[in-house]
């Protein structure tokens, strides 16, 4: 038997392992069972060359529990170690197996090597209170067993074993006990495990699929493979819209299946996350700084062995692959959006709704992307019938929508059915009207119109639709000016919480009496104040600014200023103000109540 020191660059790894190696205890097995599938993996590349002979059998991992013996146990069939072996990989820290064998065999399938054990097994002493190794390599070369207390102290000596490969075993300590319940077991497996290259067994049962649909090639795969498989990742969720599969070999190593999923306005951002795999071994669902942000909401695998197990935000944040895997990523997602468009338009429109919030954080955040989307980014007309690039909406409002300014101006609805009004009026007048209804649509407005330098959004409510495009000049009304003036002056009163600026116009006198309109640029503020926490709250705290616009053409006011009554004029000015107010959802609460009650006397006195 040989007794010794386990010869680390510091005599307290143990603790550093416990402590800060790891931020999830659960990795243990991970780690662990990749070291046991790198092991298989490493004996089928030496098999294919030659160097393992005879039958290599049953490759299977088993992970087996003791909660009686208090002991968790991994078995691989794969290389195995021989004495010096473990005297090297596992005594001596500093150096890792794995790395050996990579130099050693460059270039014959070292992509299916894992290289990870060395420090990946220390992690077995966060749950442990001894740890046996019990191995056999394939080798002619006796069995030996290695134990260890995580003090620096080990025994290593010789002893049986029928089978090939290695068996970790572990005594799980007093605080790790949950890791002797075959559900926890089962759990950590499911995160970890469910699709390494190996058959991982547990309790009897297979744990894992080793051919995921992202280890294959597209054109092996059905439709029907990759709704499946996206069943396997996502069981309780609808079918996805569409798919794209990664396969890149140059210049850096990328696979993987990502899903566009369907969105409601309601979606819960970040719900379903992507997985990040390395050879298959899952890694991290914080793919934040490989994934470009506008993207996040998408589901789905991806893999590169560029990318270590051990992976860290700062690793990420200055990795030159991981910066290519994005842009990669965004360019494979920018094509496949356009050729969707491009091949069926139809299919594009009706899967738009989901869509479009990829596709306008695409835009306000990725300046390449919004270049390739400008011939898909599509806009919905009010009634829900047309669609329009942003070049066919330039074209089919040319003639019309063109301010002095020579800005095409967009005419956007939020809320189609309580904007109506203001629809019919600027429809009526030629204008084309767009839904721009989305959580992310006041951002996106503020965005596309700093980066396109020709283009104005204006929401249909924001003025009177002879001011939609250009601001008009006050036109003549019947009434004089003393008239107007008494008319303005009878609409000026002040609602709680609302700044109303007042104007009489001449309109047509078939037009309303009243209009209630929200000007743009306060009314924007608000809005994006609403989303933005307390940042916002200057503009939150503000009133909305409201302008009434009084049609001084109407035949209702000759009856108003007729009426000898101050009270009465008073209480019918305030009834059509609260109506133009009630068409923009701002008369609420007891303003409400005082309308519906004034109502009901103005009418007994009718």
């Amino acid at each position: 038997m040989q007794k010794g020191s386990i010869r680390v660059q510091t005599e307290n790894i143990f603790p550093i392992i416990k402590k800060f190696l790891y931020s999830e205890h659960d990795i243990f097995l991970r780690e662990l069972i990749s070291n046991a599938v790198d092991a298989t993996q490493k004996l089928k590349t030496l098999s294919s060359i030659g160097e393992a002979k005879g039958e290599i059998g049953d490759l299977s991992v088993v992970i087996s529990l003791d909660a009686e013996a208090k002991t968790l146990t991994i078995s691989d069939k794969g290389v195995g170690m021989t004495g010096e072996e473990v005297d090297k990989y596992i005594n001596q820290v500093a150096f890792s197996g794995a790395e050996e064998f990579l130099n050693k065999y460059k270039g014959q399938n070292e992509n299916n090597i894992i290289g990870h054990f060395g420090l990946g097994f220390y992690s077995s002493f966060m749950v442990s209170d001894k740890v046996e190794i019990i191995t056999r390599s394939f080798r002619e070369s006796p069995a030996v067993r290695w134990e260890c207390d995580g003090s620096p102290e080990y025994q290593l000596e010789e002893t049986t074993k029928e089978q090939r490969g290695t068996d970790i075993v572990l005594h799980i300590n007093e605080e790790s006990q949950e890791f002797l319940e075959a559900d926890r077991i089962k759990a950590v497996l499911n995160r970890f495990c469910r699709f390494l290259p190996v058959p991982i067994f547990f309790e009897g049962e297979q744990v894992n699929n080793p051919t995921p649909a992202w280890t294959r090639k597209p054109s092996e795969l059905t439709p029907e493979d990759y709704q499946a498989f996206y069943k396997e990742l996502y069981p309780y969720n609808e079918a996805p819209l569409f798919w794209i599969h990664l396969n890149v070999d140059y210049p850096f190593n990328l696979t993987g299946i990502l899903y566009f999923p369907k969105i409601k306005q309601s979606y819960e951002i970040q719900k379903d996350k992507i997985q990040l795999y390395s050879n298959q071994v899952f890694v991290t669902d914080e793919v934040k700084d490989i994934v470009p942000e506008f993207l996040m909401l998408l589901q789905g695998v991806i893999d590169s062995p560029d990318i270590p197990l051990n992976v860290s935000r700062s690793y990420l944040q200055g990795d030159p692959n991981v910066k290519k895997i994005n842009n990669h990523i965004t360019k494979k997602v920018a094509d496949k959006l356009e050729e969707i468009f491009n091949k069926n338009r139809k299919e594009f429109e009706d899967k738009w709704e989901s869509l479009g919030l990829f596709v306008k954080y695409g835009m306000m955040t990725d300046d390449k992307f919004l270049e390739k989307a400008e011939k898909f980014h599509i806009m919905q007309d009010a009634a829900g019938t047309e669609f329009y690039t942003l070049e066919e909406y330039k074209n089919a409002t040319v003639a019309l929508q063109k301010n002095k300014d020579g800005k095409q101006v967009i005419i956007y609805a939020t809320d189609p059915v309580q904007q109506n009004t203001f629809i019919k009026a600027a429809t009526d007048k030629g204008y084309k009207v767009v839904k721009l209804e989305t959580i992310v649509d006041a951002a996106f407005i503020n965005q596309m119109e700093m980066k396109w330098s020709d283009v104005h959004f204006t929401r249909v409510d924001a003025d009177i639709a002879d001011n939609l495009v250009d601001r008009q000049d006050a036109s003549a009304s019947v009434l004089n000016a003393e008239q107007e003036e008494q008319l303005k002056k009878l609409f000026e009163q002040q609602p709680a919480g609302l700044h109303l600026t007042v104007e009489v116009k001449g309109l047509s006198p078939d037009a309303a009496p009243v209009v209630a309109t929200r000007p743009e640029f306060m009314r924007r503020m608000k809005d994006m104040a609403a989303v933005s926490g307390p940042m916002g709250s200057f503009y939150a705290g503000m009133p909305d600014e409201v302008m009434l616009t009084v049609n001084g053409n109407h035949s209702i006011y000759q009856q108003i200023l007729a009426a000898g009554d101050s009270g009465q004029q008073e209480k019918m000015t305030r009834n059509l103000a609260d109506l133009a107010l009630l068409s923009q959802g701002l008369l609420k609460g007891a303003a409400l109540t005082s309308f519906i009650e004034r109502s009901v006397e103005l009418m007994e006195k009718g």
